[in-house]
């Protein structure tokens, strides 16, 4: 039997209180809808995307619009993981349990990702789907799929540590929700815009392209797994965690 200490103990009851209150309410289960309706709309009614007017099976479309839907989503799942206990006066009363800034914001953090892991897992369907209408059955690129699929759960884990972050800034929701969105685009679409300026062309247009998301998604939804891809995903990841536990021990001081 795996016994916990007391800080792990309480980084799990903030992790199960958090999911907790994802699925008790409709967040949960509306962030999963919407994810899985936007979805189903473009990959199946919407003219200029649905694969049924394509001459190949594919799953592009998904994991070319995950993330657009992603970039609005997943700061609405992080925005009161902070603010709501900043507002309410709680995130004074976590900080006198046995548990770190560190701890408080993984256990967090964890719950966000298991909501995000539930979005993904029922668009296993679609691949099912996809893979009948193959023409012969199954002809798909697995290795490709798998690594988008691997790809867009770093990219979306990369949203929910920025989005954690602009909820540790703010006790209000809406501009927790706001800077977490801007952050996103910034981080996805901002380093390609502003590697079209003049002062960025030639080698240093490729450099500047290669500090977005962007640069590294499309990477590795080529079914190849590059090591500086997984480090660049976890160095945001990181780097937004501790910005996060920095926000929180600044209201200490």
């Amino acid at each position: 039997m795996i016994k916990l200490s007391n800080a792990s103990y309480q980084m799990l009851s903030i992790f199960l209180k958090e999911v907790n209150a994802f699925f008790s309410s409709l967040i949960g289960y509306i962030v999963i809808g919407a994810f899985l309706a936007v979805m189903g709309l473009v990959m199946f009614v919407f003219p200029d995307s649905s694969i049924l007017n394509y001459n190949f099976a594919t799953l592009e479309q998904l994991f070319e619009n995950a993330p657009r839907v992603f970039l609005f989503l997943i700061p609405a799942v992080t925005m009161r993981s902070l603010a709501e206990e900043q507002q309410a006066g709680t995130i004074e009363l976590l900080a006198t349990k046995p548990v770190t800034d560190l701890q408080i914001i993984l256990g967090k953090y964890l719950a966000s990702l298991l909501l995000i892991a539930f979005a993904l897992l029922p668009t296993l369907l679609y691949y099912y789907t996809v893979y009948q209408l193959g023409s012969p059955k199954g002809n798909l690129d697995s290795g490709a799929i798998l690594g988008s699929y691997f790809g867009l759960f770093l990219l979306a884990a990369s949203f929910a540590a920025v989005g954690l972050f602009a909820s540790s800034l703010s006790a209000n929701q809406i501009v927790a929700f706001i800077l977490s969105a801007f952050l996103c685009f910034l981080l996805y679409w901002g380093f390609d815009l502003f590697s079209q300026l003049p002062l960025f062309s030639g080698p240093g247009e490729a450099i500047v392209q290669m500090l977005g998301i962007n640069y590294h998604y499309a990477s590795i939804s080529r079914g190849l797994i590059d090591t500086r891809d997984l480090i660049y995903f976890l160095s945001v990841i990181g780097l937004f965690i501790m910005l996060a536990m920095f926000s929180l021990e600044r209201r200490k001081w």
